[in-house]
């Protein structure tokens, strides 16, 4: 390699420190290494900002900003808090079938609208029904967390991870449903029964507090009925255009933005009040990440690594897939498997060319494995590190290990049912 390309991959395993320690904020290290990128000239403005191979994926942008605003929207009529409470009811009490229901509620909503924003919101109403019932609060937060990666892995929309893909592999909406959601239905079953293990000693059951919480009324919770049905029926013409995508090829960015800008259209809401939703400091973590990988792919590091990685598994499919599938598991479990998966995205890429076969199968194992290992410690995804923030500001702290040391459980199970799946699916 060039002495460009050394100090590129120099500056972006030192950046790459710096986010997994959390020692400098994540935006500030990304932004940081995309300027010196650009310093040493291991990339230049036009590779980097309008380049389809190696500059900024502005679908993966745009696509995020679009959901974000449809969601701050649906935030405020307070359907959320609705279904919280809904649950408790239903739950009677109970608290481990209030734990299946909010975990089946998360886990959905994960997956239709993506896995941070749904911890966001479903959090601070967790708090609220575990006061009621007199309950430990950190074993629920801790199993929604998981919840919203694994209902997450089951879509394109679901988990960052999963939109970074799709761009670079140019997958679909469908693809995901069809080949992924299946398996999580399975594996968010199997996590349900795990949390009815690992949990145990949260679940109390109070009948005083459990007959207080029956008298809470989760119709005083919606804010604005008449915004709520505008919100719920632009997202699901937002979610039939990603599933149509094959008829109406429009792309998954498009459709976001035509989505919000037409529920911000039709509704009264204002223009700050909707960009005041965005979450800007994640838009621009992915614009610098981009920028550092692509400057990778610019100087030949890419390509090294992914030759190295062939020449590793001999070409085998099978082992490749199921390398690609543990390490993707165990590295997001070091560091967030956003920036981990904008990294391995140009590698499986030119992976692909080396091993015959569906080439597709190693997108999915980089999906199963980033997504399910974020699950393994506190900082291996975003949704982690937002629960435990919101725990932290309502008085609970949730410590690294608490966290991790269930989300090793989970990940093992979890990741290891994935290979018989792949195996049967797509290498037999």
């Amino acid at each position: 390699m060039t002495v460009t390309a050394w100090l590129a991959a120099i500056v972006f395993v030192a950046t790459y420190v710096l986010i997994a320690s959390e020692k400098v904020h994540r935006v500030k290290a990304a932004l940081g290494g995309a300027a010196i990128m650009l310093l040493i000239h291991a990339t230049a403005a036009g590779s980097a900002f309008f380049s389809q191979e190696s500059g900024v994926d502005w679908n993966v942008v745009f696509l995020l900003l679009g959901m974000m605003i449809i969601v701050g929207v649906l935030r405020q009529t307070g359907v959320f808090e609705y279904l919280a409470i809904w649950a408790a009811k239903r739950a009677r009490g109970r608290p481990f079938r209030l734990m299946v229901l909010l975990l089946v509620i998360t886990a959905l909503a994960s997956a239709l609208l993506d896995n941070v924003t749904t911890v966001l919101l479903i959090a601070p109403v967790t708090f609220l029904v575990c006061e009621r019932l007199a309950l430990p609060v950190a074993p629920f937060l801790i199993a929604e967390a998981m919840a919203s990666n694994i209902g997450g892995t089951a879509t394109l929309v679901g988990d960052p991870p999963n939109i970074i893909i799709a761009s670079r592999a140019g997958l679909t909406f469908n693809d995901f449903l069809v080949h992924l959601a299946p398996l999580v239905i399975v594996l968010t079953a199997v996590f349900i029964g795990l949390c009815r293990l690992l949990f145990r000693k949260a679940f109390r059951y109070d009948p005083e507090r459990a007959a207080e919480i029956m008298q809470l009324d989760e119709r005083a919770a919606i804010q604005d009925k008449v915004m709520l049905v505008q919100s719920l029926s632009v997202l699901s013409v937002v979610i039939a255009a990603f599933v149509l995508h094959p008829v109406l090829h429009y792309e998954p960015s498009v459709v976001a933005l035509l989505g919000a800008g037409l529920l911000v259209l039709v509704t009264k809401i204002t223009t700050d009040d909707a960009l005041r939703e965005v979450e800007w400091p994640t838009l621009v973590f992915f614009a610098g990440l981009f920028v550092m990988v692509g400057a990778l792919v610019e100087t030949g590091v890419i390509t090294q690594v992914s030759q190295a990685a062939a020449e590793a598994t001999a070409g085998r499919p099978g082992v490749t897939t199921m390398v690609l599938l543990w390490a993707s598991a165990g590295l997001s479990a070091i560091v967030d498997n956003i920036p981990y998966v904008a990294t391995m995205s140009p590698i499986v890429a030119d992976l692909a060319q080396h091993v015959p076969g569906d080439h597709n199968v190693l997108w999915w194992a980089l999906a199963l494995g980033a997504d399910l290992g974020g699950n393994a410690t506190a900082v291996g995804a975003s949704a982690n590190v937002v629960i435990l923030g919101i725990a932290e500001r309502n008085g609970t702290r949730i410590s690294f290990w608490q966290f991790t040391k269930y989300g090793l459980v989970v990940t093992v199970v979890t990741v290891a049912l994935c290979v018989p799946y792949l195996w049967l699916r797509y290498l037999m």
